[in-house]
């Protein structure tokens, strides 16, 4: 049992604070705000947490290494980004380069220098440190599982899965066993708040890449909505990120212990 948190670093190194022309309380807007509070205890069910300590402007480790938008990097770099997405075009590919109400991010458009640093020094050893732990489980029990752990706003209204506060994805049934996704979603729903699958959330890089049923990696991606464990401030309800915090480490145990109707054996 494997859990990876890669939004919630809240580490902002020199060099990022140094290039960023908004203040960093912009920059604080693109964490799972103390999303690693829920994760807390995960560890003592069992399971292994690989958490980001730096922040997600230095990289996004759920977007993939080819994920910008040409016209958000130096003219050196377009032909490397040449067909971006929905998101990469928004600004938020593996560098995100812009925020809604705030504009540009950083003093001058991510250079190959700036690239190769953020990629080396946080993105690459994340993944790096997920595969590790998920071959590592996979050689002692045949078998593994990743929980990709985020957080979210509300879901606006008129938006695919609008009221959920938990939303788990597994890219359309292509990273996970069935039976163990509806593990997950049989235990979103004890906690008595709407859950949904794959909408508007169906997972990101991190799911599709290390997710491998065929393998006996299963990985499913969990959104939970903020309200359920901040206040207004945006600092942890205690008594509310206990709560769930209890809730995730009873998931993470029942995971654990999944037969083999959850979670098939890898194919040797």
């Amino acid at each position: 049992m494997i859990v990876s948190v890669p939004h919630a670093g809240r580490i902002y190194p020199p060099e990022i604070l140094a290039a960023t022309r908004v203040p960093r309380e912009q920059l604080e807007r693109l964490e799972d705000s103390w999303c690693d509070t829920i994760a807390a205890r995960a560890c003592e069910a069992g399971a292994v947490v690989v958490e980001a300590l730096w922040a997600r402007a230095v990289a996004d480790c759920n977007r993939g290494e080819g994920q910008m938008a040409p016209g958000e990097v130096d003219a050196s770099l377009h032909t490397q980004f040449s067909a971006p997405g929905r998101k990469e075009r928004a600004g938020l590919g593996v560098i995100p380069t812009r925020l809604a109400g705030c504009g540009p991010l950083w003093r001058r458009p991510i250079d190959r220098a700036a690239l190769h640093w953020r990629l080396e020094s946080f993105h690459r050893p994340y993944h790096a440190a997920l595969a590790e732990e998920l071959a590592a489980a996979r050689h002692r029990s045949g078998r593994a599982v990743l929980i990709d752990l985020h957080s979210m706003p509300p879901i606006p209204g008129g938006q695919p899965g609008h009221g959920a506060q938990i939303v788990v994805g597994d890219r359309f049934g292509t990273t996970a066993a069935a039976g163990l996704v509806d593990l997950v979603m049989e235990a979103a729903r004890g906690l008595g708040v709407p859950a949904v699958r794959n909408q508007p959330y169906a997972g990101g890089h991190i799911v599709r890449t290390h997710g491998k049923p065929e393998r006996g990696v299963h990985a499913i991606q969990i959104e939970i909505d903020r309200s359920l464990y901040l206040a207004s401030d945006r600092l942890p309800d205690r008594a509310r990120a206990a709560r769930l915090a209890d809730w995730f480490a009873h998931l993470a145990a029942r995971l654990a212990a999944a037969g083999d109707d959850s979670l098939p054996l890898a194919a040797e």
